[in-house]
């Protein structure tokens, strides 16, 4: 090999860092399989099986599926529910904290793309798999039954099949950024918060805590969460970058300590090698969708309360999607929407209303 010419695996990691700039993808599906890509494109077998290690250390068993033969082939349609916490590192098990970004990632090979669905944090939803019938905002589900309570009940609400997910803790991930040297970030908007201040357009360069005060403020942007959540991609897609770069493997063991500690997953190994693999091309496009929900009072509480005809759009979406044939919904959102509106809640109306809970198996007083 001349001195000139790059390695193959150096090349490889050139490639892949263009196909990560080019597509953006999702915060938390990177977290996971950009690892996967350094691991396929390292120097060594030494980085290869380090990188596995750490990587098998974000599997989580308890939630695992069997996974057929050819699943993720690069033709097969997939959906993964990708939740973000903000508490400790995730092996302290004594708080699971909610998921106050919940999205649903619908990957299509066939049209060369995949979708952002993001649920509200504040949707107002049963909790499936409780010992009785119990209604809350959908960002309690994993802090109540964990990835498999927060799987079944956004599964429930849509009607449609949610069996992967990966979640990230965005306050233990930023550790990250200082393992890499920080990042430069142009904000979205201009703010102050935690003592750092963002000027909208201008270069900026942060470290773990200024990145974690740029992803966390929600309550100044006038997109509310749904701006906090677009911060936070773009935090995760520049570290991402970062890390990828050949510099950073000399700090490769705090990177994958880290990973290991801040992120889980039911996807083995194999399978997120799989997706790295064979699905670059449905990292061409990009569709971005939420829930459009009602602000409602239940029992004092602030909730977001999903139509039935929006509920209804959105699981004809996925379904389409997903190469499965529209249905229509029926569970407790839709019935709570109905004992509702005959009770005199009016969906068009632009007043903030206060929203009852009916007792789902007697249809019969609130809950």
């Amino acid at each position: 090999m001349k001195n000139n010419e790059k390695h193959p695996a150096q090349r490889r990691v050139d490639v892949h860092a263009k196909e990560y700039k080019k597509s953006h993808w999702l915060a938390w599906i990177i977290s996971i399989i950009a690892v996967v890509a350094i691991a396929a494109a390292s120097y060594s077998a030494y980085i290869y099986f380090k990188t596995k290690n750490a990587v098998d250390q974000t599997y989580d068993p308890k939630t695992s599926v069997k996974i057929k033969k050819g699943e993720f082939d690069g033709k097969k349609k997939f959906a993964v529910l990708l939740l973000g916490t903000d508490t400790g590192a995730l092996d302290r098990t004594e708080k699971m904290g909610n998921t106050d970004t919940i999205i649903l990632a619908i990957v299509n090979p066939a049209k060369k793309r995949y979708t952002l669905m993001s649920i509200p944090r504040d949707t107002m939803a049963q909790m499936i798999g409780t010992s009785s019938f119990e209604v809350q905002k959908i960002n309690a589900a994993y802090s109540i039954g964990g990835a498999q309570m927060a799987m079944d009940t956004v599964s429930t609400m849509l009607n449609v099949p949610v069996k992967y997910y990966a979640l990230v803790n965005m306050g233990g991930i930023m550790k990250m950024i200082r393992y890499v040297g920080g990042l430069n970030i142009r904000p979205l908007l201009s703010f102050e918060y935690g003592g750092y201040i963002f000027k909208k357009g201008k270069l900026t360069h942060m470290g773990g805590g200024g990145a974690l005060a740029y992803s966390r403020m929600r309550y100044d942007d006038p997109e509310g969460d749904y701006g906090r959540q677009k911060r936070q991609r773009q935090v995760i897609t520049a570290l991402i970058k970062k890390a990828m770069s050949a510099n950073t493997l000399t700090n490769l063991d705090s990177v994958l300590s880290s990973i290991s500690k801040n992120v889980r997953t039911n996807l083995p190994f194999s399978a997120l090698q799989e997706i790295v693999l064979n699905y670059r091309s449905s990292a061409e496009k990009v569709k971005s969708d939420y829930l459009h929900g009602y602000s409602a009072y239940i029992d004092d509480a602030a909730y977001q309360i999903q139509s039935t005809k929006e509920l209804q759009r959105v699981s004809d979406y996925v379904r389409t999607e997903l190469g499965l044939t529209p249905e229509t919904l029926d569970n407790n959102e839709t019935f709570q929407n109905k004992k509702n509106v005959e009770n005199g809640f009016d969906f068009d109306s632009g007043e903030t209303q206060n929203y009852h809970i009916y007792d789902y198996n007697t249809g019969t007083g609130d809950n």
